[in-house]
């Protein structure tokens, strides 16, 4: 469990001039890692990557100090509301199901799914499945885009975004459905692997609105300062910033 290094000084600064602060506890959040660009961890323990930045300018504007905790997927929301930690930012779609658990904050971008194959098997994504591996998260709205869609195919699922790019590159899998900036960052700079179709952002009744952080429905006046500190992080200037960072113009 680490503070990422970024807007670590303003951090610091912020709770220099706010000694009401001190009489409050770190928020926790909870993340899974890697999601390679939005959160991953560098080879010190830190945590880092385009949400972790924006959460922790965020936290600068709530005047309060934050600490990343990592925890797998498939467990992240039973562990918010076990209160292992305060809220969720781990690039979580907003959907019914998932709302009717948690208490969502306004959505704060938006994140497209691509197809990525083997660049030497001609695969039509939009035809018949039957006997093509097709590597998804697991839990994820990849993998309920791909079992409903498309049922036929021979769908692996994996506990983490590693594993499904680990095999990818191996040749286990002949398709990767996931996050266009993941695609981009482990797949599609290869020549190996080629982009298959166009990117989805649809239906809404699986991608939902976009991403949102995730509190406990209980902590309304929490997720009301978190909506109003990324009103200000995206007026500022600083999302901006970040976008051009992590995704270029």
């Amino acid at each position: 469990m680490r503070i990422s290094n970024s807007f670590g000084l303003l951090i610091a600064a912020a709770l220099v001039a706010t000694p009401a602060m001190a009489n409050e506890g770190p928020l926790r959040i909870a993340v899974d890692v890697p999601y390679m660009p939005y959160q991953y961890q560098e080879p010190d323990g830190t945590i880092t990557g385009f949400e972790v930045e924006l959460i922790d300018a965020v936290c600068v504007e709530m005047q309060r100090e934050c600490e990343w905790v990592k925890q797998g997927w498939d467990g992240i929301i039973p562990g918010l509301l076990a209160r292992k930690y305060d809220f969720i930012a781990s690039a979580m779609n907003i959907t019914e199901d998932r709302a009717r658990q948690v208490l969502f904050s306004e959505p704060y971008y938006q994140v497209p799914s691509v197809w990525v194959g083997q660049a030497e098997a001609e695969v039509d994504v939009a035809g018949d499945l039957a006997d093509v591996t097709v590597g998804v998260q697991q839990g994820t709205i990849q993998d309920r885009y791909v079992t409903q869609f498309h049922p036929q195919a021979d769908i692996r699922r994996y506990s983490d975004s590693g594993g499904v790019i680990n095999d990818m590159h191996s040749g286990r899998l002949d398709l990767v459905f996931t996050a266009f900036p993941l695609a981009q960052e482990a797949l599609l700079g290869e020549e190996a692997f080629e982009r298959r179709g166009e990117l989805i952002t649809e239906p809404e009744s699986i991608y939902g609105p976009g991403v949102g952080a995730a509190f406990r429905k209980r902590d309304q006046e929490l997720a009301e300062q978190f909506d109003a500190a990324m009103a200000e992080v995206k007026a500022n200037g600083t999302f901006d910033q970040l976008q051009t960072k992590y995704f270029g113009e």
